[in-house]
């Protein structure tokens, strides 16, 4: 069964806990702490796998899980890290989050990161100092990415097949490859896109059958989303136009609207093929010809008959000129290094970047320090203390690794704020010892000592 769209929730892992822990030894009284940090969440990696070609699993298993780190222990043992998932989806399959694109994977064993784990938790031999010779301070591990991820498939062929229903569309497909589409007498024959290999003149061509569009399809009508998606990434196209038709210029007419509307596809380089041509009178097919050219003066049309193979030859032939032309104009829009590579990256870019194509925020310096903002929010009732939201990168990752259940924790997370200028700006807005402070989630006061 061939799957293009699926929906699945994402869990990384969640990193270990750091420990709280002393050495013990014989006539080493105070041996000093020696916890171990906690294991970083496993994250979750999608993967580009040229023999995998639906996103049908997903159906029966909407929920993805990374390992958990481990959490650290005694004698500076480090837990051990929560392992990768990895999950190998079709090639041109795109990842979503609420509609911003996480990842486009395009050729085989290309990968991405799309659930982060979360860090570990240090253990409170992280924290030792002069000062701090038994610190009892240690962190819980960061959550893991949780969300909910779109999946859509698009397929990626060089020469995608268009036309309306009962073009004859895939009984082309079955005779120049070996693909084996369902072939009958009626429209809609085809509900899911077919894949086929052509081979002519030693070279190959990657051909999609799109099922039949119909007027109206790129608002929508019928499944025409669903099908249209998957000439996107096609080097060119091919329409098929019935020879029987009525007026093959208006069926023509009738597709290449439908293909300015949904994006840019007019625009791609096409071919026309007249289909069922065989003992056609001559006089028909330039008829037809003609209405075609009416439409669009310099689009190249064909007359073929699939059983008979007429005309398939010089078809493919000049399938395979425009592929090459297109690969031609694609290769030159790259600009071209002086090492001879392709620069896809500017000058600051590092060769991490380019493995991990996904965008990550960081901040530093003076930036990082002010990269945070305080607002009251209401409290649940008028004698409720007040409440304020504290927001920011740094700020919430220090308080995700936070245990509020561990008293010299919680003061660490307030002399954080106290040195970020948090707690002054708190104070400006009216907070007292009691005031409920919110970061990422976690709500503590602001304590007896302000």
């Amino acid at each position: 069964m061939f799957v293009d769209t699926a929906k699945v929730k994402l869990q990384a892992g969640k990193g270990g806990d750091g420990a709280v822990s002393f050495r013990h030894e014989i006539y080493i009284p105070k041996g000093g702490p020696d916890g171990g940090d906690g294991g970083k969440g496993g994250s979750i990696i999608f993967r580009a796998d040229k023999d995998t070609n639906t996103l049908l699993d997903f159906r029966y298993n909407p929920e993805l899980k990374a390992e958990d780190g481990k959490n650290g222990s005694g004698q500076r043992s480090a837990g051990r890290s929560g392992q990768n998932l990895i999950v190998e989806v079709p090639i041109g399959t795109i990842i979503r989050r609420d509609g911003e694109v996480l990842a486009d994977l395009n050729h085989d064993q290309q990968e991405a990161v799309i659930a982060k784990g979360g860090d570990g938790g240090f253990g409170n031999a992280h924290f030792k100092s002069s000062v701090r010779q038994t610190p009892m301070i240690a962190e819980v591990g960061e959550p893991g990415d949780a969300f909910e991820a779109t999946l859509e498939l698009k397929l990626i062929a060089d020469i995608g097949l268009v036309g309306l229903p009962n073009a004859g569309k895939s009984t082309f497909l079955s005779v120049i490859s070996n693909a084996r589409p369902e072939i009958a007498d009626y429209p809609f024959t085809t509900l899911t896109p077919q894949l086929g290999v052509a081979t002519v003149d030693d070279q190959d061509l990657l051909i999609a059958d799109i099922p039949g569009l119909i007027e109206g399809a790129a608002e929508g009508r019928g499944l025409g989303h669903d099908f249209l998606r998957h000439v996107d990434r096609t080097a060119a196209l091919l329409h098929l136009v019935d020879v029987y038709n009525n007026d093959a210029g208006e069926s023509y007419q009738i597709i290449r609207q439908e293909l300015q509307q949904y994006s840019n596809l007019a625009d791609r380089p096409e071919i026309v093929a007249l289909t069922k041509c065989e003992g056609v009178d001559p006089e028909i097919i330039t008829m037809q010809i003609d209405s075609i050219k009416q439409i669009n003066p310099q689009v190249q049309v064909f007359s073929i008959s699939s059983t008979s193979g007429q005309g398939i030859k010089e078809v493919l032939r000049e399938l395979i000129k425009l592929k090459n032309t297109r690969l031609t104009q694609s290769a030159t829009l790259l600009p071209v290094t002086e090492s001879g590579s392709s620069q896809a990256m500017d000058d600051t870019s590092s060769s991490a970047d380019h493995e991990n194509p996904l965008p990550v925020i960081t901040l530093t310096g003076e930036q990082l320090s002010k990269a945070w903002k305080v607002e009251q929010v209401a409290a649940a009732t008028e004698d409720a203390p007040s409440k304020f939201l504290v927001t920011g990168p740094k700020i919430e990752k220090f308080a995700r690794r936070t245990d509020l259940n561990n008293y010299a924790s919680v003061n660490r997370l307030r002399d954080i704020m106290k040195k970020l200028g948090i707690r002054a700006e708190l104070a400006s807005k009216g907070a007292e010892p009691d005031s409920i402070i919110e970061i990422a989630g976690k709500e503590f006061t602001l304590a007896e000592d302000y």
